[in-house]
């Protein structure tokens, strides 16, 4: 461990429109945590979602992950930068296990094995920002404002992160013209296979509130099409504007 003092963090400067200029002073960098996946595609997902936020905010973006099939680990990831601050952010929808627990650790166990400056922004959310992108989302994969929907979630064993996806999907709904009901992959009832098969004379699209590609994802998905079900892709770079508020509100705290 190389003990350094806090170094300065800049607060960046936010335009009231168009993509946010770089921060004034030294860059600091942004490293997005994820959860991880052996799904090949995941790790390009995260890629180009964190490449889009750095692209915005003017600053190195990489990606890290919380399980270890998954590299690089955040400390790997942080002292690849050779940076002395940086800003992790978890890219989480709930302050459920991963964020309440495994996040902590992750950065201090990166503090102590790098001496880096670390900054802890918020997680994702389900704010009306996250909202607008998932609409955003069915706009772009062609889900009619009139087709009901099963928004598929991971699950925790948190049940409080389970309502606030439960919230959510009652705001959704509220911005639509058919039913929104959330499934769960693991964890909690219900499971999205089972109101797919509950719900099909209705004919649901399947609405993943997922960040990246995933085998959860894949399990569900496949059941969805075998009917010939619609379903959406994962958020993906649609979420950089998201990413890169909770960048600038975590440097306005940090």
């Amino acid at each position: 461990m190389v003990p350094t003092a806090s170094p300065h963090i800049p607060s960046p400067v936010v335009s009231s429109s168009g993509p946010a200029e770089a921060p004034r002073g030294p860059q600091i960098p942004l490293v997005g945590l994820a959860h991880g996946s052996r799904k090949p595609e995941t790790a390009p997902a995260i890629s180009c979602l964190l490449a889009a936020a750095g692209s915005r905010l003017g600053v190195p973006a990489v990606e890290a992950y919380l399980e270890d099939f998954a590299p690089p680990s955040l400390a790997e990831a942080v002292a690849g930068l050779g940076a002395p601050a940086a800003v992790v952010l978890p890219l989480l929808f709930t302050r459920a296990y991963h964020a309440r627990i495994d996040t902590p650790e992750a950065v201090q166990e990166t503090r102590d094995a790098t001496g880096a400056h670390l900054v802890t922004a918020e997680v994702l959310g389900l704010g009306e920002d996250v909202l607008a992108v998932v609409l955003a989302a069915m706009e772009r994969d062609g889900i009619e404002p009139d087709r009901p929907v099963v928004l598929l979630a991971v699950g925790s064993s948190n049940p409080e992160a389970n309502e606030e996806v439960r919230a959510f999907a009652t705001r959704l709904q509220g911005r639509r013209d058919a039913s929104v009901v959330v499934g769960f992959a693991t964890s909690t009832q219900p499971r999205a296979g089972e109101l797919l098969q509950d719900r099909a004379a209705e004919e649901p699209a399947l609405v993943p509130l997922f960040v990246a590609p995933g085998l959860l994802l894949d399990q569900v998905a496949h059941q969805a099409r075998g009917p010939g079900l619609p379903v959406a892709e994962p958020l993906g770079d649609l979420l950089a504007g998201v990413v890169a508020d909770r960048y600038r509100e975590a440097l306005g705290r940090g």
